[in-house]
């Protein structure tokens, strides 16, 4: 609803933010659900209040919910103000007209581009526009035991051929497995080391074209590198919480993980303890705990970042203005608490205020993380982890992106294709050639 004209600079209630003179109410829509996380953006919005006077309604919807409810609100020409989604949902809302991207580029643009992560922002362009206002972020980790590595004078696992050699030194089952690798089809997490390991690979599912690939080379790479790893993995069906039980008892060289993990190597949360020794909040591991962002395999010597990011849309019904004001507003004046509601997983994508800035990554380092007990990250690791982990955001990559077919890409990943294929594939049920091309036909069938 778009109720407000120009305004006059006379009228600016601050030098920072363009606003009315007379006090709104918009509503964002929230993924961030949790209770102390609408705290958090409660904490944002009266903040915002009091700086303009206009009222923020935060409604929670859960990330499973939020595309029915977009569009079924687009329908009514009820949509919020201000949309949080995630990056499978850029395009489509987009490409749908749920989103104003004219709006988005503005607050961009304003904020200043080279203020933004660039991987973050290359992820939501379409039609020379930004489509949607990126927050926060996270890069997928290879998480490796470093102090065994160095033991065993091993190269850091920055390729395919890295890590086969690590696992070949030390997989040794039950004491140690050389990785722990998600077999479970029915898991998100499956998909996400599967596209991380394509992204390595060069690999992409889909064309520039939107057409799907059919050239299996590097697919069958893939393929022989995921048997490779669940081999040196124990039986059964294995996701995301065999993978971080088994590393933090110390029994696993290797793993691919988001950074929510990097409280809890801190010994910083009871449901998930550290149990290499007897000490559940032990921070031994975590320094002895490598962790890479990009790497290699096959004949792509320039490797990849898998990166997930979130973004606030102002949609088509907007009271553009304010809404602008507030995207402006969270990820200025509000980052801290936004960034705060978990900084293990929300990296900032504003490096800070103004070019050249890192105010923003400075502060978010000294953020308290986890959850029965909390401190800084930067109290747990060394700056240059810190650094090296942010910086992956920067070079994040997901199928699709660089021609413009997220969209086209998201759906195989929704349709989990190739984590039903490879299941088949490592169980010994086919080879690799008919691996891949079931993976291609039923890419074709979507």
């Amino acid at each position: 609803m778009k109720l407000m004209g120009k305004l006059t600079a006379g009228l600016l209630l601050s030098s920072a933010l363009c606003t009315s003179a007379w006090a709104d109410e918009i509503t964002m829509w929230t993924m961030e659900e949790q209770p102390e996380r609408m705290a958090a953006q409660e904490k944002i919005a009266a903040a915002f209040k009091a700086e303009t006077g206009h009222d923020v309604k935060i409604v929670p919807v859960s990330e499973k919910d939020i595309s029915t409810r977009a569009t079924a609100a687009f329908g009514a020409g009820d949509l919020p103000d201000v949309l949080n989604h995630t990056v499978q949902h850029l395009l489509p809302f987009a490409s749908a007209g749920l989103l104003d991207t004219g709006a988005a580029t503005d607050v961009v643009n304003d904020l200043g581009m080279g203020t933004f992560a660039s991987g973050p922002l290359n992820m939501a362009k379409a039609n020379g526009e930004i489509v949607s206002v990126p927050t926060d972020g996270w890069t997928q980790l290879v998480v490796y035991r470093a102090d065994l590595f160095k033991d065993m004078g091993l190269n850091p696992p920055k390729t395919f051929a890295d890590i086969e050699a690590a696992m070949a030194k030390l997989h040794n089952p039950p004491s140690m497995y050389g990785f722990v690798a998600p077999t479970k089809i029915d898991e998100t997490y499956m998909m996400q080391v599967i596209e991380h390991i394509s992204l390595a690979a060069g690999y992409s599912p889909v064309n520039a074209d939107g057409s799907v690939n059919e050239d299996t080379s590097k697919l069958k790479t893939v393929l022989e590198f995921y048997k490779k790893i669940a081999d040196a993995s124990p039986e059964g069906d294995l996701f995301w919480k065999q993978s971080r039980e088994l590393y933090l008892a110390g029994k696993a060289a290797m793993i691919i993980w988001s950074p929510s993990l990097l409280d809890e190597l801190g010994g910083l949360r009871d449901s998930a303890p550290v149990t290499i020794n007897d000490d559940p909040t032990s921070k031994d591991l975590a320094k002895d705990t490598g962790f890479v962002t990009v790497f290699a395999g096959g004949d792509n010597a320039a490797g990849a970042a898998y990166a997930d990011v979130r973004y606030l849309g102002i949609t088509n019904d907007a009271n553009t203005e304010v809404a602008s004001d507030f995207v402006k507003f969270v990820v200025s004046n509000g980052y801290g608490d936004w960034l705060g509601m978990a900084p293990e997983g929300k990296f900032p994508v504003r490096n800070g205020a103004t070019d050249g800035s890192n105010e923003y990554q400075e502060m978010w380092s000294g953020l308290n993380v986890g959850v029965d007990r909390k401190e800084p990250l930067a109290n747990i690791y060394p700056k240059s982890v810190i650094d090296d982990i942010v910086a992956g955001l920067s070079v994040g990559d997901r199928w699709g992106v660089a021609d413009g077919q997220l969209e086209t890409a998201s759906k195989m990943v929704n349709a989990r294709v190739m984590s039903q294929v490879i299941r088949k594939f490592i169980d010994g049920e086919i080879d690799a050639d008919a691996a891949a091309k079931m993976i291609v036909d039923g890419h074709k069938g979507l």
